[in-house]
């Protein structure tokens, strides 16, 4: 039997106080499971919880103390409501570390799943930036480290194999965001099968459906997906725009939850991971990962809605 929480509940769960008004209207007529929707990372033994946090851009805040204070609370938020993921990158400035100093101010901070990626060329080059990268997250073991858009990726993959099997990282995987690396993203995951792959997907930009998810589970890939949101234009589009009364059925009370619902509405989808700096942004996003999942039918009715905006 699934228990559900009362919205009295949801709030005193995130605990926002004067936010909790603002953010009633997210979750007034949703049905929360008592636990997140997870899925299993095939090549392993353990279910990641389906909505996950990007860090591009939102995290490099360097030392700035308000901006950390917040990110402080989009970190406590989403476990509170069941997320673990935390995907960063040297690419992304001060991310890491940032990451590193909150994450380790919590007592469940081992709880996270913390993954990051190698962005440079050459086996040393690649080694010490992984080497600083446990260091700024302040990491023993590194979750899931990846080859972040494939630079140099045949040096990496050496690494990254011989350090899975030395217990320095649990998992690796390959990334790229561009619909035209899709298929140099199969043909790695043939021949190498990593245990993750991240890429682009989102409502309107459907092209890993042709055949990418298909190889990642052929191979036992877990899948990461970016760009949710395409780097927020979908918002563009419906801003001003009322949600469907139909988009009830499946618990969606926000446009963030609609495009989010529409991607986790794929089974092949291990994880999505929205980056934000907002902490309701966050709980609106952890919001797509309770509730119903649309099924194939509703999952098309969402396309073609969508392209009617």
């Amino acid at each position: 039997m699934i228990d559900n929480y009362k919205r009295r509940e949801v709030l005193e769960l995130i605990g926002l106080s004067g936010l909790g008004l603002f953010l009633m209207p997210l979750i007034s007529s949703i049905n929360l499971k008592r636990e997140i929707l997870k899925r299993k990372i095939p090549s392993g033994n353990e279910f990641l919880a389906s909505i996950g946090l990007g860090t591009w851009q939102t995290f490099d805040v360097g030392n700035a103390k308000l901006d950390r204070d917040i990110l402080t609370e989009v970190l406590s938020k989403m476990y509170d409501l069941g997320g673990t993921v935390i995907d960063s990158s040297p690419m992304y400035g001060t991310s890491e570390s940032v990451v590193g100093d909150l994450t380790n101010s919590f007592k469940y901070q081992n709880n996270y799943f913390y993954a990051t990626k190698v962005w440079t060329s050459g086996k040393e080059a690649g080694i010490e930036q992984m080497r600083n990268s446990f260091k700024a997250m302040k990491r023993n073991q590194i979750d899931l480290m990846q080859i972040h858009n494939l630079v140099d990726w045949k040096t990496h993959v050496k690494t990254l194999k011989d350090w899975k099997e030395k217990g320095n990282i649990k998992y690796w995987g390959i990334t790229h965001y561009l619909d035209s690396s899709h298929s140099q993203l199969e043909k790695i995951i043939k021949s190498e099968k990593p245990d993750f792959v991240q890429f682009n997907y989102s409502i309107r930009s459907r092209h890993a459906e042709k055949s990418l998810f298909n190889v990642a589970k052929n191979n036992n890939t877990a899948v990461l997906v970016n760009r949710p949101f395409e780097s927020g234009r979908l918002f563009g589009i419906t801003k001003g725009k009322e949600l469907p009364d139909w988009a009830k059925e499946c618990d969606i009370n926000s446009w963030g939850q609609f495009f989010l619902k529409f991607i986790l509405s794929n089974e092949l989808v291990t994880c999505v991971i929205p980056g934000t700096s907002k902490p309701h942004h966050m709980i609106d996003n952890m919001m797509a990962g309770y509730g119903e999942i649309p099924d194939s039918k509703m999952r098309e009715k969402m396309y073609d809605y969508i392209k009617t905006l």
